[in-house]
């Protein structure tokens, strides 16, 4: 049978590290308290995104700026997309005009963040959408049933193709399973942040896609230490470089999503795909025990 995680590539189940390897649009509108990024740029950024090979792009309404929001960049640039390109987006955070994330989108008002995103992105259907829980707070604890529930809805209706769940729990997945399947995971995991393995084994075993977010630190991770340095130097490469290509290895299923708003940064993190980490690189990079 075919895996929901399958339906998000052209090809079936990919195994290839060039085709977990895409591009996350967060930074492509700059930051409110950050530089402006010109359109111009953003725009040839995205377009070589696709030009190296990304595959998956991830978006949401929610990113944006004063002055650019990323739906906006990525139709400019992409728009028609091509067949091959999976577009997944994020909706349940909600930002005033002013950038705060105050609240979470009740079920009610899941559609309408649904419908604002076709409307940026000028499709008709949505490839994956996921409902992101409880901003960048800790996961768990918080029942996920009824919002994913009208989430599944609106894909009954054709408005979105595949589900899925981020800033989740094992629980809060299992729930979210016993309503409709769901495609893939987008959780926080990097090479120096591992607690969430397990999950990430159980959506392997299970077929489904986990895209982390914060695989290079997010900026809250610094991507310092000492094994990290030592597999960089063997492959001639950058932490950053090492960070993606041992996600690439950690499991078949893990999706990376390294954003950007500069070309240069961009063809490099697109580099890492072409580094090969063997068994002595992954058992340097390990989680220590405690």
């Amino acid at each position: 049978m075919t895996s929901p995680f399958s339906s998000l590539f052209a090809s079936s189940y990919p195994s290839s590290p060039v085709d977990r390897l895409g591009f996350g649009a967060m930074q492509l509108p700059g930051r409110w308290s950050g530089p402006v990024v010109e359109r111009a740029t953003a725009v040839a950024v995205a377009r070589r995104a696709v030009e190296l090979g990304a595959r998956h792009i991830d978006t949401a309404a929610f990113y944006f700026s004063a002055t650019e929001r990323a739906n906006d960049i990525l139709r400019e640039a992409l728009h028609p997309y091509p067949g091959h390109l999976t577009i997944a987006t994020k909706i349940g955070p909600l930002r005033t005009a002013t950038g705060e994330m105050y609240a979470e989108a009740r079920p009610e008002q899941l559609r309408g963040l649904v419908e604002e995103n076709l409307r940026q992105l000028g499709v008709d259907a949505l490839d994956l959408v996921y409902l992101r829980v409880g901003r960048l707070k800790a996961v768990g604890g918080v029942p996920i049933g009824e919002r994913f529930g009208a989430l599944a809805a609106l894909r009954e209706e054709g408005l979105v193709r595949e589900l899925g769940v981020s800033n989740v729990s094992a629980e809060q997945l299992a729930e979210a399973r016993a309503i409709a399947p769901v495609a893939a995971v987008q959780n926080r995991f990097g090479v120096l942040d591992q607690a969430d393995g397990a999950l990430v084994d159980e959506c392997a075993a299970a077929g489904i896609a986990y895209v982390p977010f914060f695989a290079l630190g997010g900026g809250h991770t610094d991507l310092e230490s000492e094994n990290l340095r030592t597999v960089a130097e063997r492959h001639g490469a950058t932490a950053h470089q090492i960070a993606l290509a041992w996600g690439l290895a950690r499991s078949p299923v893990i999706v990376q999503i390294p954003g950007t708003s500069s070309l240069a940064h961009l063809e490099e993190n697109m580099a890492a795909a072409r580094i090969a980490l063997d068994e002595d690189d992954m058992a340097l990079l390990a989680p220590v025990a405690d």
